[in-house]
């Protein structure tokens, strides 16, 4: 066995007891793969929604499961990823997912007290995850596990946001520094903080841990 794999199996477990303390459904996924196969052959068929959307999230995207849940029969897809469209068409999206049946995205980081932890540009992302759609998947890597609030905050500003500053090509003080600066850069992605202690109504939230590291 390998010892690596061993101890986040442990650890996991016990997360998930927590979080399903706090109202969470939750699952547990040894890999990427085996993520996106749980979403697509059990949490979906389980919900049965008819529209399906997404907030950002590089897990999402790099896993296949967006390009596979597009390709899903009678099932309507509102799609936040794409780039193409003017700005206003592009938010219009982002406002219809929050009337959808189902919104999967990852979350900046959970605690090991049963929080998921999230900081938005827009605030489309913590908005669809407190209220709105039906039901939310978090799809979340191992790495992001902090012990408390104050960690999970510390982890989003001095790593998450400056890293995705830097993959989004933002001109912030963070994409240069590496360190947040709590700037005033119209660039800036960090405006929404949303901390979610319980999922509410109770199994509304379903996070799938993942035992590999996903993500920023």
């Amino acid at each position: 066995m390998k010892p690596v794999q061993t101890f986040w199996d442990i650890k996991l477990g016990e997360i998930k007891e927590v979080f399903e303390d706090n109202g969470y459904e939750t699952y547990i996924a040894k890999n990427q793969n085996a993520a996106t196969a749980l979403v697509l052959d059990k949490i979906i068929p389980k919900l049965k929604p008819k529209s399906i959307s997404f907030g950002g999230s590089m897990t999402v995207v790099e896993s296949g499961l967006f390009d596979k849940i597009k390709q899903l029969q009678k099932v309507k897809v509102i799609d936040t990823y794409d780039v193409q469209p003017p700005m206003a068409e592009r938010i219009e999206r982002r406002r219809q997912s929050l009337l959808s049946d189902l919104f999967i995205t990852s979350a900046n980081a959970f605690t090991e007290e049963g929080e998921l932890v999230n900081l938005d540009g827009t605030g489309n992302r913590v908005a669809a995850m407190a209220f709105g759609p039906r039901n939310v998947v978090v799809i979340v890597g191992r790495n992001k596990l902090c012990a408390d609030l104050d960690a999970a905050v510390s982890r989003v500003k001095e790593y998450a946001a400056p890293v995705n500053a830097m993959r989004l090509k933002r001109k912030t003080p963070c994409a240069v520094t590496g360190k947040c600066q709590d700037c005033n850069s119209k660039d800036r992605i960090c405006n929404v903080w949303a901390i979610t202690e319980k999922s509410s109504p109770k199994g509304r939230i379903h996070v799938v841990f993942v035992n590999e590291d996903l993500g920023f």
